[in-house]
């Protein structure tokens, strides 16, 4: 069964989407001008709220005002002739208040005085309702809302008859302000928010240049160009702290990429030879006739060149698990002084040809991998003896105390420079600055030393002078 391909473009339109989601301007305009406006908003709308209240209040007052000086009015004059002596009595009330309307009802809430435009007959049992609770009340007739006060009294001579006296006002010119208001705080708010969105919008612009000059700079950097740097004087304080790793990353990179690089080409440096010299010997092989002694003595030295590599190869291999974790030790209890005197025992045909002293002081127990621990040591005494001077020792001290086991190797011989002790622990690397092929080894025995007690917890360190050379390896005090 085929399946179809999927066509790049496709996920252009997807790409598209995110890329307008996720950019950061958009985001900062966008949230400078929601609040912006929001902030505005609530402004608005707390003045409104707070102007309805003042109008509420103002009306209230004026309605209860008038509302006790027509109950007043209506308690002192009113007698058994009712309802005709109201409308003169009340007249003087409505003094400076024209368009205010009056409504009496009696007990049985039938209308004993009617004044103004509100026709309140049809809203006699609201008003009614209202009289108990002395709250004001607003309605709407035909075109014009009205806000209303109501009220009970008892006549002073008729104690049991219980008078409504109610007042209303036209508050027409209130709502048609505060619908202006309202007009002009959405039209307000809608030109803050384009205007704010277009000021967030440059100040995101002008705030994330760093960023784009970031990322301008970042784009530069090469594999050719490590060594380019971010500038952090120029950066703000917040970004000031992202530049600072950055630039520490680049160093870490350009680091690493120099290692690597010198790697390659220590790498196929050292493959080089063992192959040539196979490539050589089997075509000197293959030129001629040769007896079987011949042949034997041919594969004899390519079975060293194999081994050589061989072994190369499995340096290798174990340097890469040690850096990626993978070479986890055993622990066991380890006597460190027994495993330095059998490799002293190994290396005394060496030292006695060159002719070398080994001594050895002191004991230290830690918990470890024996066979590890053992290579590791075997490295550094194979280095000290390679490279130590005829007639001198090679010494190894033990000690150990609660902070942990520290072993010493020292050898007399050449003093290292300083930007070699730097380099004595990477792979590949020798001393010599020519680097020149010897049959002692492919430079890897101190990385791997190195490796081994990185594994166990613990670190080394070489130092070299007046002829001196001592390498210090430490292992923690509880090593497992």
């Amino acid at each position: 069964m085929c399946s179809r391909r999927p066509n790049r473009h496709e996920h252009a339109p997807t790409e598209r989407r995110v890329s307008r989601r996720t950019s950061l301007t958009a985001r900062l305009t966008l949230l400078f001008a929601v609040a912006s406006s929001s902030v505005l908003l609530a402004l608005g709308l707390v003045i409104g709220s707070a102007m309805e209240r003042h109008f509420e209040e103002q009306d209230v007052d004026v309605l209860s005002g008038k509302l006790g000086l027509i109950a007043h009015t209506v308690q002192q004059h009113m007698g058994e002739r009712l309802p005709v002596p109201l409308p003169p009595m009340l007249s003087h009330t409505f003094v400076g208040h024209e368009a205010m309307s009056v409504l009496v009802l009696d007990a049985d809430r039938s209308v004993l005085f009617e004044a103004g435009d509100a026709h309140f007959p049809s809203m006699a049992p609201i008003v009614a309702a209202h009289a108990d609770s002395a709250q004001p009340f607003v309605w709407s007739q035909d075109t014009t809302v009205y806000r209303g006060l109501a009220t009970r009294i008892t006549l002073p001579d008729q104690p049991e008859r219980e008078l409504i006296v109610a007042a209303a006002i036209d508050i027409a010119h209130h709502i048609q302000f505060m619908e202006a208001f309202s007009r002009t705080l959405w039209a307000f708010v809608v030109g803050a928010a384009v205007l704010s969105g277009l000021l967030g919008w440059l100040a995101a612009r002008r705030g994330l240049a760093p960023l784009a000059t970031m990322a301008a700079r970042t784009a530069q950097i090469t594999a050719q160009r490590l060594d380019a740097r971010l500038p952090e004087t120029q950066m703000p304080d917040e970004l000031r702290t992202l530049v600072v790793s950055l630039n520490a990353m680049l160093a870490r990179l350009e680091e690493a990429f120099t290692r690597l690089s010198d790697f390659s080409s220590d790498l196929a440096h050292e493959l080089r030879t063992p192959i040539s010299n196979l490539m050589t010997q089997t075509q000197v092989a293959l030129s001629r006739a040769r007896t079987a002694e011949d042949y034997q003595d041919i594969l004899a030295s390519n079975a060293e060149e194999f081994e050589r590599l061989s072994k190369m190869i499995a340096d290798m291999l174990f340097l890469a698990k040690a850096e990626h974790g993978l070479a986890v030790p055993s622990r066991e209890a380890v006597d460190l002084r027994a495993e330095v005197d059998a490799l002293f025992e190994f290396y005394d045909a060496l030292a006695e040809e060159k002719p070398l002293r080994l001594l050895a002081d002191g004991t230290a127990h830690t918990r470890g991998d024996r066979l590890m621990l053992r290579r590791a040591l075997s490295n550094l005494l194979s280095n000290a003896v390679r490279h130590g001077t005829p007639g001198s020792a090679v010494s190894v001290s033990l000690a150990q105390d609660t902070d942990g086991v520290t072993i010493r190797v020292r050898n007399s011989g050449d003093t290292l420079p300083p930007e070699a002790l730097g380099r004595l622990f990477e792979r590949f690397y020798r001393a010599d600055p020519a680097r020149h092929h010897t049959s002692e080894g492919a430079g890897l025995g101190l990385a791997i030393t190195r490796s081994i007690v990185v594994a166990h917890g613990g670190r080394i360190e070489a130092d070299s002078h007046a002829g001196t050379t001592t390498f210090t390896l430490t292992l923690p005090a509880a090593a497992g």
